[in-house]
């Protein structure tokens, strides 16, 4: 969601208002889900807000997400924050959510950057601080122009100059920012050109002004050549008393595969550079701490010396002492001391980074510095000033490269590259010829059976595919000492960022009520705890050796393992890149609630970020839908909601408040309109006669065929939290609609053939009195949805629908029959369908429902006992392997998630039915 101006919260409030009067006549709020219980004893400091990874040195400013139980604070409220000293600290608040009450839910909160960071914070009730330097924002035709209080930007409304100058008390220390991109042309195969384009502004919306926080979008495409191309949507992020910003940039691919090569996709400004040539720095990051700074002109190592204040000086950045006071041996000889203009840190694998430096174009470069991963972070200026410039997961997602030119001139030319031109150009061509599956039935029965492919011609095209990265920039006074530049360094791997605890959470009864915080209080939850632990460690683990890295691949998984080769199947059509199947991103989101470990934060930060642009067409013939798991994040022809749901973007955005996973959430509202043209089951033998019809044009646009799991699920995760975030009637009768209608069907959840009104949101009650049943309906975020509309909304038959499913799917064959008038077929996956039973068992009070619930958990895919406990790989090294890495053949991926789904939520729902041995 894009974060509100004063002007659009107050227009907004009173259409929020309205919806909200209108709840109580629309669907009754449950009774038993008013305002939570009071927090346990033992969780006395539960409502205290803390760093994620301990107090951070540099504190450039942070916005984080707070829920709030159901019913405590009107829409109105305003918050002060108290430090663990008890001071009041200048926050900023605005509204994330609503609860079906209109009380808060979820507030999103910043601080500025001129405060001192605290160990922990509590909000409270009452009248904000003032920040010490309030934001100011000025909006004219022309430019915005944010004001920090320590830094001043001037923002462009037009052009190709994103950012015109950012001034620090009065001196200008960067100006002409724009985004720039190199393309390598192959239209013409003989005769392949480099063309260079600058983003070109389209639209500029101030989103936040202050008095703490300022946000400004900034939404173009890249223009040159004669061409506009490549959708960009920048944002920017100014804090209050704060040198820095931070610069969210997303891209979106509506190229030619066939013939649009990037060679350089980057950033770039001009920095002024005053003083003389031995006075301006430059610096690189390494990780852990490292430091790489060096002088433009250095007079370390001469064969005269220069003096050691003079050296010392230099070392440390700071100003040299007037030449007067140097040898005289050296002033005298200066002008034959090399000065270096250009230097470039290239990161051209996850594996290998080089630092280059040169005189001046035209002359060789010099090897300065190599190693094995950088921390993307540099800087050039002086002591009057300059510019650190980095780019987070620099490392991660190679090919990147910082570009330091003309440094010895009036102005050098920053750029930090998220495409190295130092690396091969990129390459989105398919990897295959379509081996000739140009029917459904060889598509089909032929490469789906064999390599897992679902393949279709045309139909692997990363039209629409967007990669958002991250961008840290500094204004700074002067040159940082190598211990603040490291400090910003490690700021720019783990931005600072406030958490609520997992008790806080669970009291406030967000995310479905169906997960708790960790507990270790028996040997039989120690166990289940130790494996949850175990899975998430070995993938973290396989990230590493396996290298699952890269600009397009950073933040997904495999899919499935090959022990032949002891590889994953990353070249085998439908086994390799995850693509979030069986719910990867719901399973590390829900491990984060229940651990509140930062590194799994961080994990599932990285994953909602890939699987949210990259797995996702967002443009294009396919979009708003996701693609199915694949050897190409966009190969497979499944173009589905099961992928872009909502579901799985839900939790990163309510704890952080970011604003472009807030654009994501809303670009899904009317995703099912693309199953009118693209329906997921056109190639099943029921529909492989139908041909071109199932891809075409339907009798009537307002209704599709849709699976209760894999796509209503999906639809209405997006449609439950736009309501929740705005109160849009429309939404929130949709849902209502398609709620009591599944309820009204003749079987429920089991009814086959069920139609969808995409305007009501009501399904046609089905007249096939079939039973339809599959393994994947649960597995895409259904249960969690369906969690939280039963915990927000009384629909009595929709509830009762729901826990049919749940109690019966993995039921006996005599109890479905019993119930349905015939055992269910397809209902695979019985130990991740184990909390289903768990929820039905708690929702009834059914302790056998609980006690089955385990039972089924206790069995693997195979009908084999399954273990619980803590485990680890088996170490493999050469000649088996090309490099050490862990193996562990029974782990897949769709295990890993459901069953990590399946045991955190047995935990919460059954836990006190756990058996004890």
């Amino acid at each position: 969601m894009a974060s509100l101006t004063r002007r659009d919260f107050v227009k907004r409030s009173a259409l929020i208002a309205a919806a909200a009067a209108q709840v109580p006549t629309l669907a009754r709020a449950q009774s038993a889900s008013a305002a939570p219980a009071s927090l346990p004893a033992t969780s006395a400091n539960a409502d205290v807000l803390h760093w994620l990874e301990g107090k951070p040195a540099v504190l450039p400013g942070t916005t984080w997400g707070r829920p709030w139980p159901r019913g405590k604070h009107p829409r109105a409220t305003a918050f002060t924050l108290k430090s663990a000293e008890g001071s009041a600290v200048p926050v900023q608040t605005w509204p994330l959510a609503f609860w079906p009450d209109g009380s808060l839910k979820w507030t999103a909160h910043a601080i500025p950057g001129d405060v001192p960071a605290s160990e922990t914070y509590r909000l409270e009730t009452g009248a904000p601080a003032a920040p010490a330097h309030p934001i100011k924002v000025t909006d004219t035709a022309d430019a915005v122009t944010i004001d920090t209080g320590i830094i001043r930007a001037v923002i462009a409304r037009q052009g190709d100059t994103l950012i015109r100058s950012v001034t620090r008390s009065e001196k200008e220390i960067a100006r002409d920012g724009r985004l720039v991109c190199q393309l390598e042309n192959r239209q013409d195969a003989a005769a392949k050109r480099v063309e260079s384009f600058s983003g070109e502004i389209a639209r500029v919306t101030v989103e936040q002004t202050g008095p703490v926080r300022a946000v400004v979008k900034i939404e173009g495409r890249h223009a040159g050549q004669g061409r506009t191309w490549l959708p960009f949507i920048v944002r920017l992020y100014f804090y209050a008393g704060s040198d820095s910003v931070r610069l969210m940039h997303t891209i979106v691919f509506d190229g030619d595969a066939q013939k649009d090569f990037i060679t350089g996709l980057g950033v770039r400004f001009a920095v002024p550079l005053r003083g003389e040539n031995h006075d301006r720095h430059v610096r690189f990051s390494g990780i852990d701490g490292g430091v790489f700074g060096e002088a433009v002109r250095g007079i370390t190592g001469l064969r005269r010396d220069p003096g050691a204040k003079v050296k010392d000086t230099q070392v440390a950045g700071l100003a040299t002492p007037p030449l007067a006071e140097w040898d005289k041996r050296v002033t005298d000889r200066l002008q034959y001391i090399a000065a270096y203009a250009d230097w470039t840190l290239l990161q051209s694998s996850a594996d290998g980074f080089q630092i280059h430096k040169r005189t001046r174009d035209g002359f060789t470069w010099l090897d300065s510095a190599q190693g094995q991963r950088a921390g993307g972070l540099g800087y050039i200026g002086t002591p009057d000033g300059g510019v650190a410039f980095g780019l987070r997961n620099f490392w991660q997602s190679h090919p990147a490269q910082l570009d330091i030119r003309n440094a010895t001139s009036d102005a050098a030319e920053v750029t930090a590259w998220m495409w190295a031109p130092g690396a091969a150009p990129m390459d989105l061509r398919p990897y295959h010829d379509g081996m000739g599956m140009d029917t459904f039935d060889k598509q089909y029965n032929g490469g789906l059976e064999i390599t897992y492919e679902d393949y279709e011609p045309g139909f692997n095209s990363p039209e629409g595919v967007a990669r958002t990265s991250e961008l840290h920039l500094h204004f700074v006074a002067a040159t940082p000492t190598r211990e603040a530049f490291a400090a910003l360094q490690h700021a720019l791997e783990a931005p600072p960022q406030l958490v609520s605890s997992s008790a806080w959470l669970h009291h406030c009864e967000v995310f479905g009520k169906i997960w708790s915080p960790s507990d270790r209080s028996s040997p039989a939850r120690a166990s289940v705890e130790d494996r949850l632990a175990s899975y998430f460690d070995f993938y973290v683990g396989q990230r590493e050796q396996r290298r699952w890295y890269g600009f397009w691949n950073y933040g997904d998984v495999m899919h499935t393992y090959d022990a032949d080769r002891h590889e994953w199947r990353y070249d085998v059509g439908g086994f390799a890149w995850d693509n979030s199947e069986l719910s990867t991103d719901i399973w590390l989101w829900l491990y984060f609630l229940q651990s509140g470990r930062p590194d799994v934060f961080r994990f599932a930060e990285a994953m909602t970020r890939h699987t949210g642009e990259v797995d996702i067409h967002h443009l294009g013939r396919f979009a708003p839908l996701g693609s199915r798991h694949n050897v190409q994040h966009w190969g497979c022809s499944a173009k589905q909601m099961r992928i872009s749901t909502a579901t799985n973007r839900r939790y990163y955005y309510y704890l952080t408040g970011d604003e472009r996973v807030g654009d994501l959430l809303r670009e899904q509202i009317e995703a099912g309109r693309t199953l009118l043209t693209f329906p997921p089951g056109r190639k099943l033998a029921h529909a492989a006669s139908a041909g071109d019809q199932a891809r075409g044009e339907t009798v009537d646009a307002t209704k599709v065929g849709m699976s209760v799991g894999t796509d209503w699920g999906s639809i209405a995760s997006a449609w439950l939290t736009e309501w929740e975030r705005t109160g849009d009637a429309k939404m929130h009768d949709r849902l209502l609609a398609g709620m009591r209608t599944l309820g009204a069907q003749p079987h429920g959840f089991f009814t086959s053939a069920l139609t969808i009104n995409l305007e009501t949101g009501a399904f046609a009650i089905s007249e096939d009195k079939g039973i339809s049943v599959s393994h994947l309906n649960a597995v895409f975020g259904l249960v969690e949805v369906c969690a939280e509309l039963n915990q927000l909304f009384d629909v009595p038959e929709f509830r009762r629908a729901w826990l049919d499913y749940c109690e019966l799917y993995n039921a006996s064959a005599d109890e479905q029959k019993k119930r349905l008038g015939s055992a269910l077929r397809a209902n695979g996956l019985r130990q991740g369908h184990s909390r289903l039973t768990a929820y039905a068992a708690q929702q009834t009070g059914n302790p056998a429902l609980a006690k089955r619930a385990w039972e089924e958990f206790a069995t693997d895919w195979r009908g084999k006992p399954a273990a619980t406990g803590a485990f680890k790989g088996t170490p493999l090294t050469g000649p088996t392997v090309l490099r050490p890495v862990d193996e562990a053949v029974f782990v897949s991926t769709n295990d890993a998630a459901q069953w990590g789904l399946a045991a955190i939520q047995n935990l919460a729902l059954a836990g006190d039915a756990l058996p004890r041995s």
